[in-house]
């Protein structure tokens, strides 16, 4: 007995059913050519290789590059930036530096022209009585001399005008001194020794350092005076009688007189 597949709306072709009618049709179109017009654009189409520009990965990928690219540029110019920044810093540091090494350099030698200046200073000697003459030299006979003859030098000087240090030593003597009157001895650095008599006041004591053109009194006409005046002697020791020439004294040691 023949069975037969029942059909029906409520039951499907078969997967086999459905195979073969896909062959049938395909059969079908090769008959009538349709499909030979069909396959040649489709196998066409499959043979040539998809393009970037077709699928859009040219513009993914030129995409990709630039924004890599700025990202390299922006790091690039941060760097030149920050290289720049610590070239700056470094040359305002070296211009600090060598701003500060001139201004040291310069006070430095200030400094040293300052004690260079102070140093010739205090090696340096001066009239003791500012823009004044002899009035009466040195070894000048008379009476009025007990040795009978002057043992120092008179520079004119009102009573009352300024006497100096004419270098730089210490007082030994500072008082009354007899026929000086009111007078000052001074040891002087070269170890001779000068006298000032006949002042009106002493303004310095002994033991005291005095420096060039430092003022010690005033003069007047105290002692064995017949007038205000400065009597001024170089000795070679504090003792009288070991008196030198004051005038050659003093120009030896660069004072005009």
């Amino acid at each position: 007995m023949a069975f037969t597949r029942a059909t029906g709306k409520h039951r499907g072709p078969s997967r086999l059913t459905r195979k073969r009618a896909g062959i049938a049709g395909a059969a079908a179109l090769a008959t009538t050519g349709v499909i030979g017009g069909l396959a040649s654009p489709a196998l066409a189409a499959d043979t040539e290789s998809p393009s970037f520009e077709d699928t859009g990965l040219t513009q993914a990928v030129a995409a990709g590059t630039t924004l890599a690219e700025q990202i390299d540029a922006q790091a690039a110019a941060q760097q030149y930036e920050a290289d720049l920044a610590a070239a700056r810093a470094k040359a305002e540091a070296e211009a600090k530096r060598k701003a500060e090494a001139r201004v040291k350099a310069a006070r430095e030698a200030k400094e040293r022209a300052a004690r260079e200046a102070e140093r010739k200073r205090l090696m340096s000697y001066t009239l003791p009585v500012a823009a004044s003459h002899v009035s009466t030299a040195y070894q000048a006979g008379g009476s009025v001399w007990s040795s009978g003859s002057h043992t120092g030098v008179d520079f004119h000087a009102p009573s009352g005008t300024p006497v100096v240090a004419v270098g730089m030593g210490t007082v030994v003597e500072a008082g009354w001194g007899g026929a000086y009157g009111n007078n000052i001895v001074i040891k002087m650095k070269d170890g001779t020794y000068t006298q000032y008599g006949h002042l009106s006041s002493i303004g310095v004591s002994v033991g005291q350092t005095v420096t060039p053109g430092q003022r010690i009194g005033l003069s007047g006409s105290t002692g064995n005076s017949s007038g205000p005046h400065l009597h001024f002697e170089a000795r070679t020791s504090p003792d009288y009688g070991s008196d030198i020439d004051p005038v050659a004294y003093l120009r030896g040691h660069g004072v005009s007189v």
